[in-house]
């Protein structure tokens, strides 16, 4: 059985208006450069890994616009929420015709599980009790072949503060899930705009930078990065192993880092 190529990208942003930005940043632009960055390093995904935050807007428009990006790869892709996200639109228009919403999905001999962590109008996460049962139901039925769990809000802080201020509420309760189930081999997360990796044990916790703009590592407050668009290659090898790369859009220029007036914790 030959690895499994997932290519994650996050915090897409995106909106209704293709000419809309945030953080200096116009989102669909950006998108697509991410994924042409991708592309050029000649590797093509077994399918596409989503982490949440499709949409900036919570738009109908916004996840038509995704469709038709994404759509174009020619893949499956994988979608979760993120607290900028509609979780009803996501489910109505990117659960079907190779899009897959939440659930689980087997690729070669692994098993991927998507949690949603999202909660109205609030920026920090929490994964709900029904959830988390299924999350435990999904590990269990996988009969031992390697996991990796996907949600938007990494369940570890980073060392900075005000982001790990608006983190997962409830991460004991996702980590004592993934405790039981030793073969959970990766915890993969968006939310928080930058490249990380933690431990918990054997479990790594990854977290993967934004298609738009970044957040500065290691702050106490809000701070934008002048790091370009990235994305993450996630390599499921036959033989249980996990291979990660994470990588940068090499042609993108800003003039100045933006200080935009945004809520903190916006993830």
């Amino acid at each position: 059985m030959r690895p499994v190529q997932l290519l994650q990208v996050t915090d897409t942003h995106l909106f209704a208006d293709p000419a809309r930005e945030i953080y200096g940043t116009n989102t669909a632009d950006s998108l697509r450069a991410t994924l042409q960055a991708a592309s050029a390093l000649g590797q093509r995904p077994d399918a596409v890994l989503v982490t949440g935050d499709v949409a900036d807007d919570e738009s109908r428009g916004a996840y038509l616009n995704f469709r038709r990006t994404l759509g174009e790869l020619g893949v499956p892709v994988h979608c979760l929420p993120g607290n900028h996200d509609s979780p009803a639109l996501m489910a109505e228009l990117l659960d079907r015709d190779g899009f897959g919403y939440c659930g689980r999905v087997d690729l070669g001999g692994w098993r991927v599980v998507l949690v949603d962590s999202h909660v109205d109008r609030d920026p920090s996460g929490f994964v709900r009790a029904g959830e988390l049962r299924r999350l435990d139901d999904d590990l269990r039925t996988a009969d031992g072949r390697p996991a990796l769990v996907c949600v938007h809000h990494p369940p570890l802080p980073l060392g900075s503060a005000w982001i790990d201020r608006v983190g997962l509420r409830n991460a004991a309760e996702l980590l004592a899930v993934t405790d039981r189930h030793p073969n959970v081999r990766a915890i993969v997360a968006g939310h928080v705009h930058q490249q990380a990796e933690r431990a918990r044990g054997a479990l790594r916790v990854l977290t993967t930078p934004s298609t738009c703009a970044q957040f500065t590592p290691g702050t106490a407050d809000f701070l934008l990065d002048d790091r370009p668009p990235g994305y993450r290659w996630l390599t499921l090898g036959a033989d249980g192993t996990l291979a990660t790369e994470v990588g940068w859009v090499t042609d993108w220029r800003r003039t100045a880092r933006p200080r935009e007036p945004r809520s903190p914790g916006i993830g």
